[in-house]
């Protein structure tokens, strides 16, 4: 699925409300921009925002932070934003591995949703299971680590397995089919994921933790 390049996307990010211009600025504080104690949940990826958007609608007393670092598709976010008012929601765009610059031990859960694949070999280093990933997600969980996984690629589905499972993450959930799956797991679809239900393709899925 391709997406649309957005005319004055960096305008429409500068403008939004949505979007922390400086996250660094709360690292460690990020429940004082909420002015709330609630759980903090990221997405790595957030793509047109749909997923998180749904989340911060669906769970008020939960904060939600996308992080997104295509300056279109995080254009397209905000748009999407346009007439909704969600007090639990934040944006960042920027790249994943700046997360530990924005953050101190304060994340709940890490969701990866429809993350790029890098089905290569050589790229597997980019993929955000890797364990170099992993290591940086250490530097920002609050306490226990959650991580909760979907794709349609089975190179990065088998990969990500295999990285959590040797970083002695628990598998709580998994799911070669998520749509068709008989403990009719929770789910909220992303853009990606609508087209895929569509198209009767499988989606992967493993909901991870570890308890420190």
């Amino acid at each position: 699925m391709r997406y649309n390049t957005v005319k004055d996307a960096l305008k429409i990010i500068d403008n939004s409300e949505y979007v922390v211009k400086n996250p660094e600025r709360y690292k460690g504080k990020w429940n004082e921009l909420f002015k709330n104690s609630n759980p903090i949940c990221l997405e790595l990826g957030m793509g047109r925002g749909s997923f998180i958007i749904e989340m911060a609608k669906r769970y008020p007393n939960i904060n939600f932070i996308g992080l997104e670092l295509d300056k279109s598709q995080t254009a397209t976010t905000v748009i999407n934003l346009e007439n909704i008012r969600l007090n639990n929601l934040k944006i960042i765009c920027s790249d994943a591995r700046n997360i530990i610059n924005y953050f101190g031990k304060e994340i709940n859960t890490i969701y990866l949703t429809f993350s790029e694949p890098w089905p290569k070999k050589q790229d597997e280093k980019k993929r955000f299971t890797h364990e170099s990933y992993l290591k940086l997600y250490d530097r920002i969980f609050k306490k226990d680590k959650h991580i909760i996984l979907k794709t349609d690629n089975k190179i990065l589905f088998s990969s990500a397995l295999e990285s959590l499972s040797n970083y002695w993450y628990i598998f709580n959930k998994i799911s070669l089919d998520l749509h068709n799956d008989e403990r009719k797991i929770e789910n909220i679809m992303t853009d990606f994921e609508k087209q895929y239900f569509k198209e009767h393709r499988p989606v992967y899925y493993v909901d991870a933790y570890f308890k420190n």
